[in-house]
């Protein structure tokens, strides 16, 4: 990954934090992107550059507006001269019933949970080309796979990225670059952490119930998967062994679609 460049969405905190720290250490310039304290932001970023001796830029675009990313892409291009691997991690969650299920929740999660991956893809797409080499991974979730109740929006928009990856993947098959998603079950990331009191009042649980009962329960190992496992996923996958690997997902979910 020396000298290449590597652009993660939703970076800022949980898997996309753990992706950036990995191939910083591995070398890669990166584009981190996401929402929080604009101080936290840049201890993060400073501390990716000076630890690992390479060069990192924040992007503040909203995944939700098509111009912000269109702008972000514009910008890293610029810095750089091109994406070498792209990692589409940005996500939202919203639980509740469908008949209940609110309009802007839904317009939003589909917007920053598939949209978005389509509009990086478009933009990094003409210089991977140029260069004959290219990564494109896109972090979906069990749940382009398979389904749970009172998460409607966030199901439709991860089977939505499956689609989009294979298209991509068949699309790009001649050119050198690769397109896959990783499928990741739980990890306790903030967004996990943030959806447990609403599964619980959805189902009329308990907290301790929720993580037991309902997220350990889909996983068969009843381990919640590390940031770490999804991160040398993602290297892997832009390793030289990897190249033939394109148009699929590796599931990193303790056996939870093997049911």
């Amino acid at each position: 990954m020396k000298g290449k460049t590597v652009l993660i969405t939703g970076s800022t905190s949980g898997i996309g934090l753990g992706i950036a720290e990995a191939f910083g250490r591995a070398g890669a310039n990166l584009v981190i992107n996401g929402f929080g304290d604009k101080t936290e932001i840049e201890t993060i970023r400073s501390g990716l550059e000076k630890t690992n001796g390479v060069r990192v830029i924040y992007d503040d675009a909203d995944m939700s507006k098509p111009s912000a990313i269109e702008g972000m892409m514009d910008r890293a291009a610029q810095a750089f001269g091109g994406i070498d691997v792209l990692i589409n991690n940005a996500g939202i969650q919203h639980v509740c019933s469908v008949e209940e299920f609110p309009v802007d929740k839904w317009d939003a999660i589909l917007a920053i949970n598939l949209s978005s991956s389509f509009h990086t893809i478009r933009k990094a797409v003409p210089a991977m080309k140029a260069r004959g080499w290219g990564r494109i991974i896109n972090v979906a979730s069990a749940h382009a796979l398979v389904a749970s109740p009172f998460k409607s929006a966030y199901v439709a928009a991860k089977h939505g990225v499956m689609g989009l990856t294979k298209t991509v993947a068949l699309e790009l098959a001649q050119s050198g670059i690769t397109c896959n998603a990783i499928c990741p079950g739980y990890v306790l990331t903030p967004l996990v952490l943030k959806q447990i009191p609403d599964t619980a009042k959805a189902r009329g649980m308990t907290e301790e119930q929720v993580k037991r009962d309902v997220l350990l329960h889909a996983q068969p190992t009843k381990q919640f998967v590390t940031v770490e496992q999804v991160a040398g996923t993602a290297l892997f996958l832009c390793s030289n062994d990897a190249a033939s690997i394109t148009g699929t997902n590796i599931s990193v979910e303790g056996g939870w679609t093997a049911q």
